[in-house]
């Protein structure tokens, strides 16, 4: 199998988009670059980024960071959701996705991206039509192999019976469960790589975030109801098993929250992401714990669906994705 349709290095990837979007005031180029640089010196082959992600930015600084080094890692990146004259816009039309695959290329400096992910789905456009689009640029060579993000089995299987799909991308942790609805067996049955994101529940699992009310006032996850403040003290008390039992384990929080993840399935990949370095090691760490299922049954229960309290989304945020919900 060539690089191109290749997700195996070590079930971790880089999520390069805290660097300059969504989590408060971006980083200085500079600094941005030097982080980006670091995770690759310390192994990390797997970068994801997006159109979205600052405004097309984001793309850019991987770019920078990494064009020398193009052969010798894992490039991802995702189309039909981007930022247009200020406001952010889905759009899922084949002549808008091949026009965006063009920009990414330019931005990210390369004449090919290993996966491209369609980002969310667009209501007013088959599925069929925007895959077909997107399997077009896998003929061409501009793309390596087809992604999406954050839809449903159903939307995963149509797709997939337009051109092959290599990869899902949608949250999963342990406090978001969905895609152990449907998505996960769907993945298996056909041979599709599952890519979770937010695999330490933006930042909840690593601990660091006890006090909401410090977040930055463009953080994403002050409109998010899980950190909101009549939900997040029950949502911190959670954490106490859940420290001991990494304490006793031998780890971080952070390394217990991937180790479960990569425990569940060998199909799937995590993709982290943060824009300190420190973070970078630790998480990259997480590739050499490994649990047995008496752990993994223990962390099942003790973090789920059933005991998180308040929603991952907003009603406005619901209404952009695709995933299957719990009833």
């Amino acid at each position: 199998m060539s690089k191109q349709t290749q997700l195996t290095h070590p079930h971790l990837g880089l999520g390069c988009m805290n660097v300059s979007h969504a989590y408060g005031a971006p980083l200085e180029e500079s600094q941005a670059i030097e982080a980006l640089q670091a995770a690759f010196e310390m192994g990390y082959r797997h970068f994801d980024t997006a159109t979205l992600y600052g405004g097309g930015n984001n793309e850019l600084l991987v770019g920078k960071a990494l064009k020398d080094r193009r052969d010798d890692f894992f490039l991802a990146s995702k189309c039909g959701m981007a930022m247009v004259n200020g406001k952010k816009e889905i759009n899922g039309r084949p002549d808008n996705l091949r026009q965006q695959c063009e920009d990414s290329l330019k931005r990210l400096q390369t004449d090919h991206i290993d996966l491209y992910y369609l980002h969310r789905l667009d209501p007013t456009v088959p599925i069929e039509e925007s895959a077909g689009a997107l399997g077009d640029l896998v003929k061409e060579g501009k793309i390596g192999g087809i992604g999406l993000s954050e839809v449903s089995a159903d939307t995963l299987t149509r797709a997939h019976n337009e051109f092959p799909i290599t990869a899902i991308q949608s949250e999963y942790s342990l406090w978001t469960r969905n895609p152990e609805i449907a998505v996960l067996d769907t993945c298996k049955q056909q041979g599709i790589t599952f890519v979770a994101f937010s695999p330490l529940a933006r930042g909840f699992l690593t601990g660091a975030l006890k006090d909401v009310t410090a977040l930055d006032a463009k953080d994403i996850r002050n409109n998010m109801p899980r950190f909101h403040a009549e939900h997040y003290p029950n949502n911190l008390a959670l954490l106490n098993d859940y420290f001991a039992l990494a304490k006793d384990i031998g780890c971080t929080p952070a390394q217990l929250a991937l180790a479960w993840l990569h425990a569940k399935d060998d199909n799937i990949v995590s993709i982290p992401g943060t824009r300190s370095v420190q973070h970078m090691q630790d998480n990259f760490a997480a590739t050499q714990l490994r649990l047995d299922a008496k752990h993994v049954n223990v962390l099942d229960d003790m973090i789920n669906q059933n005991n998180v309290h308040g929603t991952r989304y907003n009603a406005t945020q619901q209404a952009e994705i695709d995933t299957e919900e719990f009833s």
